[in-house]
């Protein structure tokens, strides 16, 4: 690979949403890291500290914290320890998504109303309480990531429940944008084409999804998390400072296809 510049050397990252090294999430903090950024790594509890806090020890990320969306204070505590110990905050990537499985391996008609409110609660909301922490720390602009997914618009077979809950996340990017932009802020929905991540193993019958992606994709090939974080890079980086509220597909050209 060519050498990459540190374009974003000084920015401060929260990356949210790192599972292990096949995660979205984790070729976004890479990415950033390759490019000169510091970060501050999240994992969702105990069990998911083995997995997580090695990577972010590579990753030579000064800031890790434990991190469930829907532990009260959790959250907060994140940021009063980026706010003690950087000051500043210039990316957020929001990365996590949850619905119970029962909920998501059944229809939408089946969809239990607690199931539905969980999964907009995590999947969608979470991001607007990560936005409300992180714009004050923003202080010279900054960029903010919600990953969502092709079925947000079209329908997909079996993402049922987080067909509309991705299309309610990509709204509220869209809002957030448009609330944030004068404080130099941008936020971005990123689309990536099916990936096997933790996440899309609870999808029912997910290896059509891939197999289907290949057919489709324009490029002939399906996409890794080092395309989605080079992406991420890319739109947190002033080359792209006038790029804001849209959904970016990463999706090797897919979702073009009927």
């Amino acid at each position: 690979m060519t050498e990459i510049r540190p374009v974003l050397a000084g920015q401060k990252a929260l990356v949210v949403g790192i599972a292990n090294d096949h995660s979205i999430a984790y070729g976004c903090a890479k990415a950033f890291r390759e490019a000169g950024a510091d970060l501050a790594v999240t994992w969702l509890n105990e069990k998911a500290r083995p997995h997580v806090e090695p990577l972010a020890r590579d990753l030579g990320a000064p800031i890790t914290a434990e991190l469930n969306v829907t532990t009260p204070g959790q959250l907060e505590s994140v940021f009063e320890t980026i706010t003690r110990q950087w000051g500043k905050l210039d990316i957020l990537v929001h990365s996590i998504a949850f619905a119970p499985m029962e909920d998501l391996r059944g229809g939408l008609l089946d969809c239990s109303a607690e199931g539905f409110a969980k999964a907009m609660d995590v999947s969608c909301h979470s991001f607007i309480r990560m936005a409300k922490l992180a714009a004050p720390l923003m202080k010279d602009g900054g960029t903010m990531f919600a990953m969502s997914y092709y079925g947000a618009t079209r329908v997909v077979p079996n993402y049922n429940v987080m067909g509309p809950v991705k299309a309610a996340l990509e709204a509220a990017c869209r809002y957030l944008a448009y609330e944030l932009g004068g404080k130099g802020i941008r936020v971005h929905a990123i689309s990536p084409g099916p990936l096997k991540t933790r996440a899309a193993s609870g999808l029912k019958d997910f290896e059509l999804l891939l197999n289907e992606a290949v057919e489709k994709a324009p490029l002939g090939e399906l996409v890794d998390i080092m395309d989605v974080g080079w992406a991420c890079a890319y739109l947190a980086t002033p080359f792209a400072r006038r790029i804001t509220g849209g959904t970016v597909f990463v999706y090797g050209g897919a979702n073009i296809r009927a």
